[in-house]
């Protein structure tokens, strides 16, 4: 019995320096399962993506599917991989850069709802987004995400 490789997904943490310091975007997943969650339901806008697919190239086309804006053009600070808790591998890049909350045009995933009803319904793949100081994105984003935040303001102090 083979194993199944682990998913991967990569993606892209924007970050713009403001006077109170570093400021983070990130996206509150879509879909009833996460709509009254806070802490833990905020990730970076990422996707994954199969082996032989450049992970800076899905980061990029993942952003553009996500907010459904084009990836900011800018210096790539590489910010590593981490293991989330379901075992998948996230890679993610930081990016200096601003944007507007209200431009994103999220895409969107079918998924049957409310369960065993035979009902598909669509969801956005992220309901908003916001940027967050570093401290208060620790309290609110995915657990194991939580180590980009700390290499981004390694980089940036």
């Amino acid at each position: 019995m083979t194993a199944r490789p682990a998913r991967r997904s990569a993606g892209l943490l924007l970050f713009r320096r403001t006077g109170q310091g570093l400021e983070v975007l990130l996206g509150h997943m879509g879909g009833p399962l996460w709509a009254k969650k806070d802490a833990g339901a905020w990730t970076v806008p990422k996707g994954e993506y199969e082996p032989r697919e450049p992970a800076w190239e899905a980061a990029r086309r993942e952003f553009r599917e996500e907010l459904g804006l084009p990836p900011p053009d800018g210096e790539a600070v590489p910010l590593g991989e981490v293991v989330q808790r379901n075992g998948k591998i996230v890679t993610a890049w930081a990016v200096e850069a601003d944007l507007d909350p209200a431009a994103i045009d999220p895409g969107t995933f079918t998924m049957e709802w409310p369960p065993r009803s035979g009902r598909r319904q669509r969801f956005p793949e992220l309901d908003r987004v916001a940027w967050f100081a570093l401290d208060r994105a620790r309290q609110v984003i995915v657990t194991a995400q939580a180590a980009f935040l700390d290499r981004l303001a390694e980089h940036s102090g």
